[in-house]
């Protein structure tokens, strides 16, 4: 019962992080015309959409105020 746990050795633990070393180098990290364009593409939707729900909440209340 006293088994060592073969997941906590520092080998695997060492070759786990060199690993992860390795796989950060394959990161490519977009320019700033890039981040540029895709943040105002998601504000832009951010307006359009919150435009076209307080559209339809207005109508909704409307509505719902001249049935009642």
């Amino acid at each position: 019962m006293s088994e060592k746990n073969e997941t906590s050795s520092p080998t695997l633990k060492r070759s786990w992080f060199q690993g992860l070393k390795v796989e950060a180098k394959k990161i490519t990290w977009p320019d700033k015309k890039r981040v540029a364009k895709e943040t105002t593409a998601v504000v832009i939707s951010a307006v359009i959409l919150g435009a076209i729900t307080l559209g339809i909440d207005f109508l909704l209340e409307y509505g719902l105020s001249y049935i009642w």
